[in-house]
């Protein structure tokens, strides 16, 4: 705000607009009010009476066919240009996206969980081994957790009593 009070070279005296109206009153009070004595414009006697009558009767003897302007003459030529985009883009996502077929590897493992639990494939244990290739399956790859030498240890001995049992040694 300094800097433009600096560089402001009209300068307004102080309290201006304190005694502003006073002023100008007591300027229309001593030199009067300025109109001029010749108005410039004239209006025949009699012109408001007779203006509707006249008015009615020269709009019924011309009758004359306004044009109307629309305000964006252009518009419907945009919405018809956008709407042939918009179907020309589509045309071609159905295309790019159409040949496209779905592969094994687009489906998330849990989708394919949830088709074999809900979906009863009526399949024995059997069929599933005939579909299932056993030879290129590691154990560690079925189970939740690993096999580990400590694991199976752990087991056996919190499950079987008598260690006799795990024998199978056939000495009969």
């Amino acid at each position: 705000m300094d800097k433009l009070n600096k560089n402001n070279s009209f300068k307004i005296p102080d309290g201006y607009f304190d005694t502003l109206p006073y002023d100008i009153m007591n300027r229309i009070a001593k030199e009067g009010y300025p109109v001029p004595s010749n108005e410039g414009f004239k209006i025949p006697e009699g012109y408001f009476e007779t203006f509707n009558s006249r008015l009615l009767t020269q709009l019924k003897n011309n009758p004359t066919e306004t044009r109307i302007i629309p305000l964006k003459p252009n518009k419907k030529y945009y919405y018809t240009a956008a709407s042939v985009a918009a179907v020309i883009l589509l045309f071609i996502a159905i295309q790019w996206y159409g040949n496209m077929a779905p592969s094994y590897s687009d489906l998330a493992n849990s989708d394919i969980e949830h088709y074999f639990e809900f979906n009863d494939l009526e399949l024995s244990s059997q069929d599933l081994a005939e579909i299932l290739p056993i030879h290129d399956l590691n154990l560690n790859d079925i189970l939740e957790n690993r096999l580990d030498n400590e694991n199976i240890i752990d087991y056996i001995d919190s499950h079987i009593e008598d260690f006799e049992e795990l024998n199978m040694h056939n000495d009969e």
